[in-house]
């Protein structure tokens, strides 16, 4: 029943939809005019608001740590099935191409990093070093030994689903990147690519329900970045498979307990993994009609979310939170640059990013390994947008 009165709200909106097209520009006059109030109202009631900007001198330092990583191979968490002795090897005879980084789907998204870092700031001091190291790791060679590691009948599942969300990231950083060398890269990875688009294809489908952690089993946050790799290198058959699939699995839900947020070793939210997904694939008039009755208090201006406190920045576990604030802020950001009437969240995902950015710059290998990662992507979704 639910589904019908969306759908019929719809058809309702959409009947509609031109008869007040010639006051359009004189209401985003109005609506912008109010939303800079209520941003700057809200603003002054949450500290540590001061908006991070990431500076090539910032850029610098915070680089350091995945270009260090690539390439540091211990400690490592493998986290393999070993289907006879014969699969005792050390982490760079098994990955030649993501070995470093403490485990393959940090490696994978600390090159994520190098890419994104070389597109925004091509003048970095050690932008030449990247580009060597990223042409090294991502050999044709070094792609096909990781292929042949995921062919292998007892590596199925490896990594699933959120290393293979990070390689479809990966990929379509590489593919958006107009560099000379992008196009060797792209084609070097190709075949592990084709590898994570089919088993979303195979995986997907046989899932009956979602998974909802918020850590790296989550469903939402792979099949947000799977639809992302879709839509920018125009996968339409995939595209339409995770639409299909989020409908099935989030059309229906209600009242995300978000107060319940966070769990102690988090670094997604469950509630705004899911939103974030169901905003892509949503129609814009269809999304707000799911959110009010999905997580109807974000729609209130006076809308509050706490950050994530993490109590010892040595515990890999506890360093999560960290990565929370992060992804929080990404979606939010996401969330008020794409539609009106969500400008009072920036404010809060201002906070967030700001709060653990400071950790970053300094912070020890637990942590280090990959928040760069997640502060950087945080940072693109808010200008980007």
């Amino acid at each position: 029943m639910r589904k019908i009165a969306i759908t019929l709200s719809l058809l309702a909106l959409v009947a509609c939809k031109d008869k007040n097209q010639e006051d359009t520009s004189i209401k985003e006059e109005q609506k912008t005019e109010q939303d800079t109030s209520i941003v700057e109202e809200i603003s002054s009631k949450i500290t540590n608001t001061e908006p991070v900007v990431l500076s090539l001198e910032q850029a610098e330092k915070l680089v350091k740590m995945p270009l260090a990583c690539l390439q540091q191979e211990f400690p490592n968490k493998l986290g393999q099935t070993l289907a006879s002795e014969k699969d005792l090897k050390n982490p760079k005879e098994l990955h030649p191409a993501f070995y470093g980084c403490f485990d393959w789907h940090s490696s994978v998204h600390a090159h994520w990093s190098l890419v994104s870092f070389l597109k925004q700031f091509p003048n970095l001091a050690k932008a030449e070093e990247m580009k060597d190291l990223l042409k090294a790791n991502l050999s044709k060679e070094n792609i096909q030994q990781e292929v042949r590691y995921f062919k292998a009948a007892q590596n199925k599942t490896y990594e699933r689903t959120y290393g293979w969300a990070w390689l479809l990231k990966l990929a379509q950083e590489i593919h958006t990147w107009e560099d000379p060398m992008a196009e060797e890269l792209e084609a070097n990875l190709q075949p592990l690519t084709n590898i994570m688009i089919g088993n979303f294809q195979e995986f997907l489908p046989k899932l009956n329900y979602p998974i909802r952690t918020g850590e790296h089993d989550n469903t939402a946050f792979a099949m947000g970045f799977a639809y992302d790799y879709a839509v920018a290198t125009e996968n339409k058959k995939l595209q339409a498979l995770i639409s299909a699939r989020a409908k099935d699995f989030y059309l229906s839900d209600d009242d995300c307990p978000i107060s319940w947020e966070p769990s102690g070793f988090d670094f997604l939210s469950p509630c705004l993994q899911e939103l974030h997904l169901m905003q892509n694939v949503l129609a814009e008039q269809t999304f707000k009609l799911w959110l009010k009755d999905f997580m109807p208090q974000i729609n209130n201006k006076e809308f509050e979310l706490k950050v994530g406190e993490v109590s010892d920045r040595k515990d890999g576990k506890l360093v999560h939170l960290d990565g929370l604030n992060f992804s929080r802020a990404a979606v939010l950001f996401n969330l008020a640059g794409k539609y009106e009437g969500f400008a009072h969240l920036k404010p809060i995902a201002e906070e967030h990013l700001a709060y653990s950015f400071s950790n970053v710059l300094n912070d020890s290998y637990e942590g280090g390994h990959w928040l760069t990662t997640f502060a950087l992507y945080a940072h693109n979704q808010r200008v980007n947008k």
